[in-house]
């Protein structure tokens, strides 16, 4: 009977230290994802264009995950060309060659499919993921990153009652790319998009007294935007994967690659207001909507939608400086180990980059100094004619 008594001590023992080792070693949540890329019909200023589809959406399929967890991403290139897709704002630690850029990942071929896994490590926030080859970007295939934080950690505000993604930018009728090939710049863009929609093309609905998230992010090409809501403040609660001092808005300045969060109170009257998005910084000044919908509206928005700032700078410096970090909330924070002080760096070479965009064969192309081998970066730029060479720079290890 003690033999017996010993042999299941044994294996209890055993059993729980498997379990316990199990439960410390696991790894954290894998979320599966099957992208296929298509070209397609999309109409996001009323007239047919060709677009970049995610399986057949404009924007994107929106990517909802949480801090730690395994994102393995298969992407299927159906278009007739290369295509790589790179994800704004995800550190890819120890993972740069999942970035999607040319030259960190070889393009996709057409009908061809590559795997991407990505962990969003010790990431929470507001991201975006877009195109990254031939000017793809211009003609969708873009979408929305959201990561939450896991569920036992707190975060420096209350639960929103729900959570809104804004994708917007500045659009061309045309093709951008069509345009460089032809030898001419790129022109002034034709108007502005707010999640693939022009004027009045999506609506938000809220419930009076509650508290919404806004994840508002630039996916645009060339183009500066503010963002507003009509007779409503916002709460800056966070810049691209970190918690901020929590300041009120009127308006946000949203530049290029940008993304922002804030809470919205729904606490005017029960009515509709306009979202409204315009450019910053040009003449003229392009303007587009979405609607704040209150569930018991008594009416609809009516008239032009409340003005913003245009080409004044000091009021956008102004914002920039009153974002704050929140060094004591959950989320991204200084290293703890310390880290470079870089203008305590003695540099040992300084090297100038210039950019100018020659016609080269027809084709307008941008181009930095002339650099055409290994070594063959000047420290200052030779202002020479502009050729098609792969440009390679010589560098020792840990050298500044």
């Amino acid at each position: 009977m003690r033999t017996e008594n010993r042999v299941l001590c044994s294996l209890i023992f055993f059993l729980t230290f498997f379990i316990a080792f199990n439960v410390v070693n696991g790894e954290d949540p894998y979320r599966f994802f099957t992208w296929k890329v298509t070209s397609g019909p999309i109409y996001p200023m009323g007239i047919r264009q060709q677009g970049i589809l995610i399986n057949g959406q404009f924007p994107g399929p929106k990517i909802d995950t949480v801090t730690n967890d395994n994102l393995i991403i298969s992407v299927y290139n159906y278009l007739t060309e290369p295509f790589l897709i790179t994800w704004n704002g995800i550190q890819q630690r120890r993972n740069s060659w999942q970035d999607g850029v040319y030259g960190t990942n070889c393009p996709i071929p057409p009908g061809k499919n590559f795997t991407y896994a990505l962990q969003m490590k010790d990431q929470i926030g507001s991201f975006f993921y877009f195109p990254s080859l031939g000017m793809h970007k211009a003609a969708g295939g873009f979408g929305g990153i959201n990561i939450y934080s896991r569920p036992r950690i707190p975060v420096p505000f209350p639960h929103p009652a729900g959570d809104f993604t804004l994708l917007a930018g500045d659009w061309f009728k045309r093709s951008p790319r069509a345009i460089l090939d032809s030898g001419h710049n790129l022109p002034f863009p034709d108007g502005l998009l707010i999640n693939g929609q022009g004027w009045n093309g999506n609506t938000f609905t809220v419930n009076q007294g509650q508290t919404y998230r806004f994840r508002i992010s630039n996916v645009g090409l060339a183009t500066s935007i503010n963002f507003r809501i009509q007779g409503h403040t916002m709460k800056l609660i966070e810049v691209e994967g970190s918690h901020t001092l929590q300041s009120m808005y009127t308006s946000l300045d949203i530049h290029l690659g940008q993304s922002y969060s804030v809470l919205v109170t729904a606490n005017q009257r029960p009515w509709d207001y306009y979202i409204t998005v315009s450019s910053r910084f040009t003449k003229p000044v392009l303007t587009t909507t979405a609607i704040l919908h209150y569930s018991n509206s008594w009416g609809k928005v009516s008239g032009p939608p409340p003005g913003g700032p245009t080409v004044q700078i000091d009021s956008s410096l102004s914002q920039a400086r009153s974002i704050r970090w929140n060094l004591t909330a959950s989320g991204p924070r200084p290293n703890p180990q310390g880290s470079y002080h870089y203008g305590m760096i003695k540099p040992s070479r300084t090297i100038r980059l210039a950019n100018n965009a020659p016609v080269i064969n027809g084709n307008k192309d941008m181009r930095l100094t002339g650099v055409f081998g290994v070594g063959s970066i000047p420290d200052s730029p030779t202002w020479g004619s502009g050729y098609l060479k792969t440009s390679v720079m010589h560098a020792d290890f840990r050298s500044y």
